[in-house]
């Protein structure tokens, strides 16, 4: 399992706006669940919508249902954010396996590979490599 530490890298990981286009499934450590939707998704964390917020800086277990399949993570909850309908509430990866973060990359790259591709623009867009390929 891989454990992330905070480091300083030279450019910010990419974002993908999901825009509850993906579920999850926040895990307490008390066993009580909650179903969230994914706003955005990095290989370093993301925001999601939920009902009722979770308290800052608790570990939760959160399970994202990307497009090929579940990723298991351990998280951290940030500081939580009034939304429309319930709250948004940042967060980050604390432990994810090399299999979890390849998932997430390809997932992520794919989603703005889509993002460029509906854009019309004047210029041929690049579609993007993978983030990790550039570390």
């Amino acid at each position: 399992m891989t454990y992330f530490f905070q480091r300083q890298p030279p450019r910010r990981a990419p974002r993908a706006h999901v825009r509850g286009g993906l579920s999850a499934v926040i895990r307490l450590e008390n066993g009580r669940q909650f179903l969230a939707k994914m706003e955005l998704l990095s290989i370093t964390g993301g925001l999601i919508d939920l009902t009722n917020y979770v308290e800052e800086r608790s570990w939760v277990e959160l399970t994202i249902y990307l497009s090929t399949g579940a990723v298991r993570t351990t998280s951290e909850m940030m500081f939580p954010m009034r939304g429309g309908s319930g709250y948004l509430q940042p967060f980050r990866f604390t432990s994810l396996g090399s299999e979890e973060l390849h998932a997430i990359d390809r997932e992520v790259t794919e989603l703005l590979r889509r993002a460029v591709a509906s854009k019309p623009s004047e210029t041929p867009a690049r579609a993007p490599k993978y983030y990790l390929d550039s570390w």
